[in-house]
């Protein structure tokens, strides 16, 4: 868009493509989102029906860019809706709504709170848009500014019998102020009609009951009369029953919202932001899921968990969870696929890529091998050179093409300049894994190692995969001596011709070390004591590592490579009291503070 004019003046436009370079290079940066959002809607001096084509257009774009990225700030589209109604009017805010539902699929009280105070706009569809909201919203624990209005807008066309329909909804719902709703319904339950207080049988069975118990029993002339009961009398009882009955559904959505109450009063951010949560948030709503899960009842807890990822979006961990649990319910395979094409599309950011390699998976489990192909591929495009994506790309195509296509994959990986030499040696093992494991052939999978070690002389991975490729061959009586000879001639290699940091040198050696134990031969004790002196021995050791033969040039390798050389221990000064850690904290760059009379190291970088 550099060459694209944004309207305005010289100077709104200059600063606007300053601005949307600035997002183009850091396209996660929102602050600087935000300042492009600013400046499209002040040109001109606020956008209305009598700007420019070019300005309104380009607000427009930055709207349209910005919502794509973070289609949960609703306070955004609601910006948005208004812009746009006053600019052209109801129907183009109607759009803006409907672009917004289709983003999300995602909705909170707040979000579809601000839309109804604007549904004068177009009364046509209120009843359909109320529904909908309903659908969305309606049961979440804070939801009642929507009932609110949904009830207000009854009572304005005095539709009581739809006031009380709305009533007799609400009231099963644990929510924040359930107990005023009941105590209207109860009241309007007083003057509605018999029909619409309970379903047909409920009644069906009270009339019954009530007939049942036979003639009432009067008290007349100091006498007792048995009289018939008219109808008055038994709507009376009636009614008297429901509203027993009532009582008992206030009991149990007071019960079912004492239980809930704990876990809502410590969710603080009920909205989508883009800054970070603390872990006591997302230790509650880990709580209110498992909560719900033991409950059991489906409706709550989809509910929650679409409630949990408006304010967790950027959370893969609920997402996977979400996708579990549904996965658990009979036939909802379309719903496990909208989580995950939600997660992968909009909102876990793409540096985490385990749910979309979980909804490849989800997708060969569904027999569209093609669809799991394709996103391994789209992953790759995103992430150019991830590893993990790379191996699980090569065991699909093994799983459904054959070993071969499956080490085609690493070897083009291998030869592409995406990844880099670090990642390569990685493939490698992989590469040779494969001809051990599956396909069964060790001398295939030693000649993959043998002919790539040269190149691969820094990488840790490659020479720890080579190592315990070779320590973990099955061996016998007969061919231990043989498969000794294979396993000193990596270490050996390791040690003499690698360029590995000493610390991984040594933990390797002493790996070797304990196989020199457990399956060396009758000489295995003397190798195993000449590695332990040259290994563990510290003036042995720091010989060997010199690179200039001094010994302040060992220690300062040492001090990169291994955390530290070691201190020496002044024993005179341990006599007088003074802390022997001391000198080791200061060489290891930090330095002892007293607390409570005892020396406590604080790294220097944090002080």
């Amino acid at each position: 868009m550099t060459d694209f004019s944004f309207g305005g003046s010289e100077e709104e436009n200059a600063e606007l493509k300053k601005l949307n370079a600035e997002v183009a290079e850091d396209v996660d940066n929102f602050d600087n989102w935000e300042k492009l959002v600013r400046a499209a809607e002040s040109l001109e001096g606020g956008l209305n029906r009598n700007s420019s084509p070019q300005s309104i257009a380009a607000t427009r774009e930055v709207y349209d860019r910005f919502l794509a990225k973070f289609p949960l700030l609703f306070g955004y589209w609601k910006k948005y809706a208004d812009l746009e109604f006053a600019i052209a009017g109801t129907e183009a805010a109607e759009m803006v709504e409907s672009t917004r539902e289709e983003s999300q699929a995602l909705l909170i009280p707040s979000i579809f709170g601000p839309t109804i105070a604007d549904l004068k706009l177009i009364q046509v569809t209120i009843p359909m848009l109320f529904e909908r909201g309903a659908n969305y919203v309606g049961l979440d624990f804070l939801a009642h500014p929507f009932w609110d209005k949904y009830l207000e807008f009854e009572e304005r066309l005095e539709a009581y019998d739809k006031i009380f329909a709305i009533l007799d909804r609400v009231v099963h719902i644990p929510m924040h102020q359930y107990a005023r709703y009941f105590e209207r319904y109860r009241q309007l339950a007083q003057t509605r009609p018999l029909p619409e207080l309970l379903p047909a049988d409920t009644l069906a069975q009270f009339r019954l009951e009530i007939e049942t118990e036979g003639p009432v029993v009067v008290q007349a002339g100091g006498q007792q009369i048995k009289t018939e009961r008219g109808e008055l009398e038994i709507e009376r009882e009636m009614r008297t029953r429901i509203d027993n009955f009532h009582l008992e559904i206030f009991g149990r959505t007071q019960t079912e919202t004492t239980k809930r109450w704990t876990y809502e009063s410590e969710i603080k951010r009920p909205y989508f932001h883009i800054t970070e949560l603390d872990e006591p948030q997302l230790i509650n709503w880990r709580k209110y899921l498992d909560f719900e899960e033991v409950e059991g009842d489906y409706a709550r807890t989809q509910f929650l968990y679409e409630r949990c990822l408006v304010t967790c979006a950027f959370y893969d961990e609920f997402w996977f969870r979400y996708a579990r649990w549904m996965s658990a319910q009979e036939g909802k395979e379309e719903e496990v696929r909208n989580i995950y094409q939600r997660a992968s599309m909009l909102y876990v950011p793409i540096s985490r890529p385990g749910i979309r390699l979980q909804y490849a998976y989800f997708e060969e489990m569904s027999d569209r091998v093609d669809v799991a192909v394709a996103i391994h591929e789209a992953l790759l495009t995103s992430l150019p050179g991830h590893l993990e994506t790379t191996v699980s790309w090569a065991n699909l195509q093994r799983r459904h093409g054959g070993l071969d296509a499956a080490i085609e994959v690493y070897k083009a990986q291998i030869d592409s300049p995406q990844f880099d030499i670090y990642a390569k040696a990685a493939l490698v093992g992989e590469w040779a894994r494969l001809l051990w494991k599956i396909k069964g052939s060790v001398e295939e999978a030693r000649q993959v190692f043998q002919k790539n070690q040269h190149w691969y002389l820094d990488s840790r991975a490659f020479w720890i995969n080579y190592f315990f490729f070779e320590l973990e061959q099955p061996t016998s009586a007969e061919t231990e001596n043989t498969q000794y000879l294979r396993i000193k001639q990596v270490h050996d290699d390791i040690r003499r011709k690698s360029h590995l940091p000493p610390l991984t040198i040594k933990d390797i050696t002493h790996y070797y070390m304990v196989y020199l134990l457990e399956r060396g031969t009758k000489d295995a004790a003397k190798e195993y004591l000449m590695l332990d002196r040259e290994v563990n021995g510290q003036s042995v050791n720091k010989a060997k590592l010199a690179e200039d033969g001094k010994e302040s040039t060992t220690n300062r390798r040492l001090m990169m490579e291994n955390g530290h050389p070691g201190v020496e221990v002044d024993e005179v000064a341990i006599r007088k009291g003074e802390n022997p850690y001391t000198k080791y904290y200061q060489q290891q760059g930090e330095q002892p503070v007293p607390v409570n009379g005892q020396t406590t190291p604080v790294p220097l970088r944090y002080q």
